[in-house]
């Protein structure tokens, strides 16, 4: 947090698997208000066509656990939690498979991570090992430590 706020950056978050988990990790750190801006939890494949305006013919042929998923839900948190028209610097998303079950065709712990400052939108693939709880926690940490990394970088 320390690296947004000396950059006076801003973030808005949309997730599905970790369920408002980034939100509450950013929101711990005392001042994060000045950071953050807020978050989706759009856990209903419906909602992140609605919410985000995910094209809905990605979610049809791939489903929501899909890096073009990840990538729009990250870009597009960005305007829709915009305050006084000012888009939030930072998206950041969440979308995957927790588990117990695999869903879509696709295993417990296949995750997608997007981040996207300003227009350079990349997602991050994850293959997690665990139960339910430890791939969310795994998610929260891999996002925490894949966002630092990219202010740094940019």
């Amino acid at each position: 947090m320390r690296e947004l706020f000396e950059r006076r950056l801003t973030v808005a978050v949309a997730e599905s698997l970790t369920g408002g988990a980034v939100v509450a990790r950013l929101i711990d750190v005392p001042g994060a208000s000045a950071a953050v801006l807020g978050g989706i939890v759009a856990y209903n494949t419906e909602l992140k066509h609605s919410l985000l305006g995910v094209d809905s013919a990605v979610l049809n042929v791939h489903g929501p656990v899909h890096p073009d998923v990840a990538a729009q839900m990250a870009s597009r948190v960005r305007e829709v939690l915009a305050v006084g028209g000012q888009a939030a610097d930072i998206g950041i998303s969440t979308t995957g498979v927790a588990g117990p079950n695999p869903q879509h065709g696709h295993p417990p712990g296949t995750v997608f991570v997007g981040i996207a400052i300003g227009a350079d939108v990349r997602v991050i693939a994850l293959d997690l090992v665990g139960d339910r709880a430890s791939i969310r926690s795994q998610v929260v940490d891999s996002v925490i430590d894949a966002v630092l990394a990219r202010v740094i970088e940019s």
